[in-house]
């Protein structure tokens, strides 16, 4: 019995991080649903870039944002300040008397993310809405190259591409990057055979007219995208809008945001459960349940597969099993110890990596459980 169990948690594991990953790749070459895309399609757009005490960066996001390859007739950039105490306010004042195109909108209270982009998104002029952060740079042609998918009708929300840069090389930065290749690589397959199911949260965008305010303790990026797939939309991600992203350098700044996000989609997920049900949604419960559920249950999976392997210790391939087990767990707090003196071992970005995030799932689980919600967010601020 304990064998059986033993291996239906392996199978369960290895479906998660490969067999999945194969299966969309495989899909993706025979079901081809292309977007329809037109390169001189022009609507009306607001940037629309959330911030909370980012006078740091703020300054930089905006000369990014009015260098942006897109009539400047045509695009609004609307920043809504969710209660900053510092100079944020007082710079984009600062270059509002330069450039007519930017708005500020203060939201008092400290709503949290979610909460200041529903205000926003009801104070905004574009025909479509892309969100951003105040540290995240675009390339010059991101904006143009989002908005060409929505001359598709059946469009109703697009994604764009995270490419992060580590300033430091540490384990925990290479890891991101090589996370983040896999991600778009799955993102990408996703959009050839129909639809993604979220979004990259800093370069992400929606039709005006099918948003949906949500609760402020719900992760927009992911459950926005999922309220316009309700409505019968495709959401596309768009592998040329580029959105350049410094990575976190430690450990355990990747651990707590990681926290945070986990929760926030494990109760986004919650929110939208009626989406998991295969017999409706097909494709989506089918991305929604092998990308997000199962993947969140991968430690729980993972301590269960250490446990039972070690009661089937004895014949040659179980103690292979165990100790590829066991190493990989020194490995990565071998790779803990290092990045927390400040040194850069490479090989040890992966095993470390794998375990931060792993841990950060279980965290989260017990989040939803105790019912904390992570409504605000507090920036991370990179050296």
């Amino acid at each position: 019995m304990a064998s059986l169990f033993f291996w239906i948690t392996l199978g369960l594991i290895l479906y998660v991080y490969v067999g999945y990953t194969l299966s969309i790749f495989l899909f993706s070459i025979f079901v081809r649903n292309p977007v329809k895309k037109n390169d001189k399609y022009e609507p009306t757009v607001t940037l629309l870039i959330t911030a909370y005490n980012e006078e740091k960066d703020i300054g930089k996001k905006l000369e990014n944002a009015e260098d942006l390859e897109y009539p400047p007739s045509k695009i609004e950039i609307l920043v809504a300040s969710d209660g900053s105490t510092d100079r944020t306010d007082q710079i984009v004042n600062e270059y509002r008397r330069k450039y007519e195109n930017i708005r500020l909108l203060r939201v008092e209270g400290r709503v949290g993310k979610t909460e200041t982009q529903n205000q926003a998104v009801i104070n905004a002029k574009g025909e479509i809405i892309v969100f951003s952060d105040a540290t995240t740079e675009y390339r010059r042609d991101a904006i143009r190259k989002i908005v060409r998918n929505y001359a598709d009708p059946t469009i109703g929300a697009v994604s764009g591409r995270y490419n992060y840069i580590t300033k430091k090389g540490s384990a925990m930065g290479i890891a991101t990057i090589f996370f983040w290749k896999y991600e778009n690589f799955i993102k990408s397959c996703q959009t050839r055979i129909k639809t993604i199911t979220g979004c990259c949260g800093c370069i992400y965008s929606v039709r005006r007219d099918l948003y949906e305010p949500l609760k402020r303790d719900i992760i927009s990026d992911l459950v926005e995208p999922l309220k316009i797939l309700e409505k019968g939309y495709r959401i596309a991600f768009e592998k040329e809008a580029i959105a350049f992203e410094t990575t976190t350098e430690g450990s355990s700044e990747e651990f707590k945001m990681r926290i945070r996000v986990i929760t926030r989609g494990m109760n986004g997920i919650l929110h939208m459960r009626a989406l998991l049900n295969p017999f409706k949604y097909g494709f989506v419960s089918f991305q929604l349940i092998s990308h997000k559920v199962l993947r969140w249950l991968v430690p729980l999976l993972m301590i269960a597969l250490f446990i039972l392997n070690w009661f089937l210790l004895g014949p040659w391939f179980y103690n292979t099993t165990f100790y590829m087990q066991f190493s990989l767990y020194l490995l990565a707090l071998a790779g803990w110890f290092i990045d927390k003196k400040g040194g850069k071992v490479r090989i040890l970005s992966m095993p470390l990596y794998f375990c931060v995030v792993n841990i950060a799932c279980l965290m989260g689980l017990f989040n939803i459980l105790k019912g904390e919600k992570k409504s605000v967010w507090e920036t991370v601020r990179k050296a």
